[in-house]
């Protein structure tokens, strides 16, 4: 059945989850292109789930996954996050703290504090994120 816009707007857009932590109609992507200066990052994907294709909506979400071992830049930048872990567990670095992340713990990410995330070496980490759809390049912290 073909999904119909009515008059309060966009028709729905359905992301079907599968195996593997993937979704339906999502491209798995590269963390990022290269590493900006200080910005390193290993073993790192993501899928962005809503935002990147024209929905009227004012933040993305987006689902990274770590290789264990895998780990984020450490960066910075003037938008928030919310960051909800969904597979596995890892490290959260804000500043000079570190917090565990496990399936379903939320933690928030205040505007320019430096930041990085870790799997650990036993298995997998993956998490979501949500930020503002508009949103400024990342910087690195160091």
């Amino acid at each position: 059945m073909k999904p119909r816009t009515t008059s309060l707007g966009d028709p729905p857009v359905m992301r079907r989850f599968k195996r593997g932590f993937r979704w339906s109609q999502v491209t798995l992507e590269p963390y990022k292109a290269q590493a900006h200066r200080g910005g390193e990052f290993r073993g790192a994907s993501r899928q962005v789930i809503a935002g990147a294709r024209g929905e009227r909506v004012r933040f993305h979400l987006r689902y990274f996954e770590l290789e264990p071992g895998g780990f984020t830049s450490l960066e910075r930048h003037r938008h928030s996050h919310v960051v909800i872990g969904m597979r596995g567990s890892g490290m959260v670095r804000v500043d000079s703290d570190e917090y565990k992340l496990g399936p379903f713990d939320a933690i928030y990410i205040g505007p320019d504090r430096p930041h990085q995330l870790l799997a650990n070496r036993q298995g997998r980490f993956g998490f979501f994120c949500i930020v503002d759809a508009r949103r400024d390049h990342p910087r690195p912290a160091g």
